[in-house]
């Protein structure tokens, strides 16, 4: 009897540590599955002219929306710049012209081309230091499906600035450069140097398409535009950089979720 006992404790152990884990639940799977839901979600204008509040953290509930009605309710919120005006500046096609999938061909894959984009937008706008505002990117959690993305004022064409990885190494990047396109807070002399607009950390799966980039551009033109500063970027960069992408992704999502009330 004391073996059966012992053989049986042996059982529920060993279930109970094939079932559990010490790390809790996966909030990973509950937020792709929170993801999974924009798929059939269609915004209101009035849910359309807050999320041009909100700026790019807003381009994911967007999405499944036809691009046509997005452009209509960006009109009737007043928006100073809308999706028109970005495929017509940016990608030389009247929104007209272009289907519901807003798909014509076009898509950056750098964010060097993507500030290429973006420039034309400002300058067709009238901003008269249009190349001065830039987009980056933070890549380190890229293999894990997630960029963290910013729109900067940066006043130089050349910079010298610590790496941002090891903290040491003084590295020197010109607009031709990749790494030009990611921020610094300052340079090497402890001078500041950029300025952050807006930022948001996006699912790299939905930010791959044409429509999901202009909604990109068009929102960060509209920051630039508005004159918005977002001064709490620096300290989500160095989590997002030490691995807590995720948190930071789903955190700012559903900040933008109640405020588009979804």
């Amino acid at each position: 009897m004391k073996k059966l006992i012992a053989l049986m404790m042996c059982i529920v152990l060993n279930v109970g540590c094939a079932v559990s884990s010490p790390k809790g639940p996966n909030a990973g799977h509950g937020f792709s599955s929170a993801l999974a839901g924009l798929a059939h979600l269609v915004l209101s204008p009035v849910q359309i002219a807050a999320g041009v509040l909100e700026g790019i953290s807003a381009v994911p509930y967007y999405l499944s929306t036809n691009i046509h009605e997005i452009n209509r309710g960006m009109i009737e919120a007043q928006a100073a710049i809308t999706l028109d005006d970005t495929y017509e500046s940016a990608y030389g096609t009247r929104l007209s012209q272009v289907p519901e999938d807003g798909e014509t061909g076009e898509v950056f894959r750098r964010m060097k081309h993507a500030t290429q984009y973006f420039q034309k937008v400002l300058r067709q706008y009238g901003v008269q230091d249009a190349d001065r505002y830039i987009l980056t990117s933070i890549d380190t959690a890229n293999k894990d499906g997630y960029t963290l993305f910013a729109v900067v004022y940066r006043p130089k064409e050349t910079i010298r600035v610590f790496d941002k990885y090891n903290g040491t190494s003084v590295r020197k990047f010109h607009r031709s450069d990749r790494l030009f396109y990611e921020p610094f807070a300052t340079d090497v002399n402890g001078n500041p140097l950029d300025t952050i607009i807006d930022w948001a950390g996006l699912p790299r799966k939905i930010i791959g398409n044409q429509k999901a980039q202009a909604l990109l551009i068009t929102m960060a033109a509209n920051a630039v535009v508005e004159g918005r500063i977002n001064d709490d970027y620096w300290d989500a960069e160095k989590k997002w950089i030490g691995g807590d992408f995720l948190a930071i992704t789903e955190r700012k999502m559903q900040g933008v979720k109640e405020k588009m009330n979804i």
